[in-house]
């Protein structure tokens, strides 16, 4: 019978679980490593008897030892029948591995590297290592081919000892020499610290890891909610415009289109943040692989020559837990359609419009809103050039500066016109729906839904707003007016004061008064900032809310030769 074919397991120690090294047995005949059963044996010296590992059977007094003379024999013609069938392209070491540094002539491959030595040995090598008493003491590893690292270079002794003062391996003679009085440690005690560290680290990494998983799981749950919510708004609004007229059967494709649109825009926005997730967890998964690969060095100074290069955990790029606002999807896009339907009698433009908006309304909040910028070179950031719609302009206003300007005739040149009542100003200003026709105000062609921040520079009594485009626009009451409505929100700027107005609430506001103002919008996050611009900026008033339409920039100008205009920051 060829010793191949003897089981391994057979001849394997209980409980080191390796080929019995100096094989001993023991009186109920059960055989271990000799190292293996006293360091057993060692640690139940406080219990009177004592017990085999395998069968439990218990001895009143510590049995004497007895070597398996048959089992080492086995053991021995194992190893070298094993070695001797190995094929020759496995036993001789290749530039990647590690070789022998006792063979002569062509090495083979080292199998142990040994730190006491040190030196790396091959099967056949090693051996007195588990035959010669004083080698059994030494620390052997997996092979190494940096066990020259472990010598110290000014003395050729090994280096057993971890200066803290100069973070370094050092030999026993650097500590009387250039160490001296620094703060040393055994190697093996400072590994064993910074493992604790190093298993510290992948803690907080497996936390991180089950927190983000967590947010991947619930981003998940509300792409479906999008997905449901949009089909079964998409499906009651096709339902709805089957029983209306062709020309609001055109109305039910452009319906259809947005909600598609912004559901498509809400799913890719909570994807990307998922996507992102996903690879911080797999980026955080290779960093703890690295650190099982590193808590696993059983060499001393390998380990502490290698943690000091390990990256520092870097902060998450991600917040703690996903915040999801409790919205109702594209539900309230049902509701709207059937408002078209009931009220065919309504300005299709105005309905319509409401429709779109209801749409765009839908905001899913996965991530805390960015803060509010803390410097004018951080609001420039998100400088918007603004130019103004002619359409909504009142017939008294005049656009100059490629419509970034606005002023109010003078008195004079008011009263030429009503007395000449030219072609001219009719061709200039003719009917349209849009334009305020009491009011001496104007919006914005741009529609502002993201963020955004422009300058205002004004002369005489200016109201500097923010507006829905449903505004009223006919008539001179205060539906029509910024400020003095729900759909808008105006500062009113006079010589000596501010003043802010939203749904007829007037608010004084202290501070300097200068000819500029600064206005910052984070239309998704609902905050509307107004700033004194000088040499310097301040805050005059900010208001939160939940801007459920875009909003377009608006100016009212008062007095006669009153003007405002868009700054250029670009």
């Amino acid at each position: 019978m060829e010793y191949r074919q003897v089981q391994r397991e057979k001849i394997s120690c209980f409980i080191c679980l390796e080929i019995v090294k100096d094989p001993v047995t023991i009186p109920c005949g059960h055989s271990y490593c000799m190292t293996c059963i006293n360091d057993q044996w060692d640690g139940e010296v406080q219990r009177r008897n004592h017990s085999c590992p395998q069968c439990r059977e218990k001895f009143r007094k510590r049995p004497v030892l007895k070597k398996s003379t048959m089992l080492a024999d086995l053991v021995d013609d194992l190893k070298k029948n094993e070695l001797q069938a190995a094929p020759a392209n496995h036993c001789y070491a290749e530039p990647e591995d590690v070789a022998c540094d006792v063979c002569t002539g062509r090495k083979r491959k080292a199998v142990k590297s040994c730190l006491s030595c040190p030196a790396s040995y091959c099967e056949t090598h090693l051996q007195p290592h588990y035959d010669a008493p004083p080698l059994k003491k030494h620390k052997l590893v997996n092979p190494s081919k940096n066990l020259q690292e472990n010598i110290c270079s000014r003395h050729d002794e090994v280096m057993k000892i971890f200066c803290r003062t100069d973070q370094q391996c050092i030999c026993y003679l650097c500590l009387m020499d250039e160490h001296k009085g620094h703060e040393t440690v055994p190697a093996a005690a400072e590994t064993a610290e910074k493992q604790k560290e190093l298993q510290e680290s992948r803690q907080q990494i497996h936390q991180r890891i089950q927190d983000q998983e967590k947010d991947v799981k619930l981003l998940q749950q509300e792409v479906e909610a999008i997905n449901v919510s949009a089909d079964k708004a998409v499906e009651d609004s096709e339902k709805i415009f089957t029983e209306m007229i062709r020309l609001l059967q055109e109305r039910s494709s452009d319906v259809k289109q947005q909600i598609r649109s912004q559901q498509e825009t809400e799913v890719s926005r909570v994807k990307d943040v998922q996507e992102k997730l996903e690879q911080e967890i797999t980026e955080l998964k290779r960093k703890d692989a690295e650190l099982e690969q590193l808590s696993h060095t059983e060499d001393h100074n390998q380990f502490l020559l290698n943690y000091p290069s390990l990256p520092a955990l870097s902060e998450s790029t991600h917040s703690s837990s996903i915040n999801i606002r409790p919205l109702r999807h594209f539900e309230d896009v049902t509701a709207a359609v059937s408002e078209l339907r009931d009220k065919l009698q309504d300005i299709l433009r105005d309905t319509w419009t409401n429709i779109s908006l209801t749409i765009t309304a839908v905001d899913v909040l996965l991530v805390e809103p960015e803060p509010e910028p803390n410097s004018r070179d951080g609001f420039l950031k998100y400088s918007q050039k603004i130019t103004l719609d002619p359409n909504s302009a009142y017939r008294k206003l005049l656009l100059s500066e490629g419509s970034r300007k606005v002023s109010f005739l003078i008195e004079g040149e008011e009263e030429t016109e009503e007395e000449e009542e030219s072609e001219e100003e009719e061709e200039l200003y003719p009917g349209h729906p849009d334009r305020f026709s009491d009011i001496p105000q104007v919006l914005s062609r741009e529609s502002l839904t993201k963020r955004y921040y422009w300058e205002v520079e004004r002369t005489g009594k200016v109201l500097v707003a923010v507006s829905y485009k449903n505004i009223s626009r006919a008539g001179g009451s205060d539906e029509c007016l910024f400020g003095f409505n729900d759909k808008s929100w105006s500062l009113n700027c006079t010589t000596g004061s501010y003043t802010f107005h939203h749904n007829k609430v007037k608010t004084p506001v202290p501070g300097p008064v200068s000819s500029r103002i600064g206005v910052y919008l984070d239309h998704r996050a609902g905050i509307l900032s107004f700033y004194n611009v000088s040499r310097t900026m301040t805050l005059l008033h900010r208001v939160q809310a939940r801007f459920t339409q875009p909003l377009y920039a608006g100016i009212c100008v008062f007095s006669h030769g009153a003007s405002a205009g868009f700054i250029n920051l670009n």
